[in-house]
């Protein structure tokens, strides 16, 4: 129940409609069936002989009733923000460890500490206008655009407006990064499967809305597998040593917004949620 009124909270954080895309225009290489719509089951394009990620994407949502089921019908019914369905949302936003019984989740004691001795009204950080960071923002419905070159790839996420780069370069972790929200990203190819390695996160990011704590020690594998035009197999790995017993991994399908573009949105102009907060 607390870990519900945790995400609460987060509710309010919203800004703007994950699906209020504002561009339809036909891009070029797009492969399109007869009538002319962007056939996303096409082929996988390429970029230097491997495959290409760019595009606009969005988590694919849960089945119906998931997040009804997680969450409870009644916090679904108060916290709508109109023009923002928050049954989109990938349950793992909600809670990093949703695959786990509550007995069986994969908590050190510290991380259990630390939850419990939090004030109730603790705010997730997105709330006051800073970033959702990694992973929560490949897994909110907001959409997040992917600009790739031969030696970097750049994520831009709507949502909070950050962007993330992912060196491919050669280049390896750094021994002792600069602890930041969205820590530093390298990647390698696997085959026809990018490999990110990012560590040097902050302590101060929420991994999901339940406000699962981490440490400096976190490091996040992800391995992004784009199985035709539309459609991108994401496997995000968490292992950080002081707070979880283990590393554990969860997957998540990322979906083409075809013919369109992210919005800008700044959070500290846009956000007119606060004063309307339940305390």
């Amino acid at each position: 129940m607390a870990a519900r009124k945790k995400v609460t909270l987060l509710f309010f954080a919203a800004m703007l409609a994950a699906d209020a895309q504002w561009l339809n225009y036909p891009a070029p290489g797009t492969p399109r069936t007869k009538d002319g719509k962007p056939n996303l089951s096409a082929k996988t394009p390429r970029l230097a002989g491997k495959p290409d990620l760019s595009g606009v994407w969005q988590v694919q949502p849960e089945v119906k009733g998931e997040i009804e089921r997680m969450l409870g019908k009644d916090a679904i019914a108060v916290d709508v923000v109109p023009g923002d369905d928050i049954t989109t949302f990938s349950r793992y936003f909600y809670n990093i460890l949703a695959d786990f019984k509550p007995e069986e989740a994969p908590l050190r004691p510290e991380a259990t500490a630390i939850m419990r001795a939090r004030p109730k009204d603790t705010e997730s950080p997105s709330i006051r206008c800073l970033p959702l960071g990694v992973t929560r923002a490949e897994l909110i419905g907001f959409p997040f655009k992917i600009v790739q070159t031969p030696g970097l790839i750049v994520m831009m996420f709507e949502n909070d407006n950050t962007r993330r780069q992912i060196y491919t370069d050669g280049r390896k972790l750094p021994d002792n990064p600069n602890p930041a929200w969205l820590g530093y990203s390298v990647g390698h190819w696997e085959g026809e499967t990018l490999v990110v390695d990012s560590a040097g996160f902050n302590e101060k990011i929420w991994i999901d809305a339940f406000g699962h704590p981490v440490s400096e020690s976190l490091h996040v594998q992800e391995r992004f597998l784009r199985r035709d035009f539309g459609h991108m197999d994401l496997q995000i790995t968490v292992d950080d040593p002081k707070m979880f017993t283990k590393p554990f991994t969860f997957k998540v399908t990322q979906l083409l917004l075809p013919d369109s573009d992210i919005l800008e949105n700044f959070c500290a102009e846009n956000e007119k949620d606060r004063p309307h907060m339940r305390r």
